[in-house]
């Protein structure tokens, strides 16, 4: 997957400027940097979620545009900040909705499989079977990764999906993003506003600050204390624990 040029406006406001990456099969990237920066904007529009103003989007060195939706929902998928469900369902029930590109909402023999090995994989056979108005916070969260998995993409979008979880719940979130891409291959992009989980879980790290790409490459060649406070306008401490790196910040 490549960007090339990417740029958006919202009402005559320039949130994108000249975006370009290029994404690396079965890797973990973590979108960092302050509010309003265009993290959430940038993968809305690599999605075509958002229409972009200029620049291009490939996946699988095709436009965007050029894909049929059903073919890209195939592709690429995307997991929103705010995910609140409005009817009574169940786990299952949900995930049943991640098959709807194949199944077109007649789900089949193959997509029940493909639905309880996601079960299985993420361990959630406890409650597979429960309202999602009965999980707790880092329950639904897992389920709602479930249906995104269950959508069977290459690429998969993870729009901080650590809000609103305490630390236990977002290590397993974590953890699992990390295993989506060791495991079965998936690359994904995850914004977060957690620097240590960035650096502890990510593969590359790519920050932003006002619609531009400030900084991009590897933990080791993004996470220092310069680079930080350039983003993020705070004095940063970076220090290696355990073969890890660790940002230690406070304001003064």
């Amino acid at each position: 997957m490549k960007v090339n040029n990417l740029c958006k406006n919202i009402c005559e406001t320039c949130i994108l400027k000249d975006i370009n990456l290029e994404l690396e099969q079965g890797t973990v990237t973590a979108f960092i940097g302050p509010n309003g920066a265009g993290k959430s904007t940038l993968l809305s529009t690599m999605c075509r979620l958002l229409s972009k103003d200029r620049g291009h989007v490939l996946i699988k060195g095709k436009e965007i545009t050029k894909w049929r939706t059903d073919e890209l929902a195939k592709e690429i998928a995307i997991l929103k900040q705010q995910n609140t469900y409005q009817v009574k369902m169940t786990v299952r029930e949900l995930l049943s909705f991640g098959r709807f590109p194949y199944s077109k909402g007649r789900l089949t023999t193959e997509d029940y499989e493909v639905i309880d090995k996601v079960v299985g994989y993420l361990d959630l056979e406890s409650y597979g079977d429960r309202y999602l108005d009965t999980l707790s916070g880092g329950q639904l969260q897992r389920a709602a990764l479930a249906m995104i998995l269950v959508q069977d993409t290459d690429y998969i979008l993870l729009d901080e999906p650590l809000n609103n979880l305490d630390m236990k719940q977002s290590i397993v979130v974590m953890q699992t993003i990390r295993n989506m891409a060791d495991e079965l291959g998936k690359t994904i992009l995850v914004v977060l506003h957690d620097i240590n989980f960035a650096a502890a879980y990510s593969d590359n790290i790519i920050a932003m600050k006002d619609g531009k790409i400030c900084h991009s490459g590897t933990v080791d060649e993004v996470i220092c204390s310069e680079h930080l406070k350039e983003v993020f306008d705070v004095d940063m401490e970076v220090e290696i624990i355990k073969g890890k790196k660790y940002c230690l910040y406070h304001m003064s």
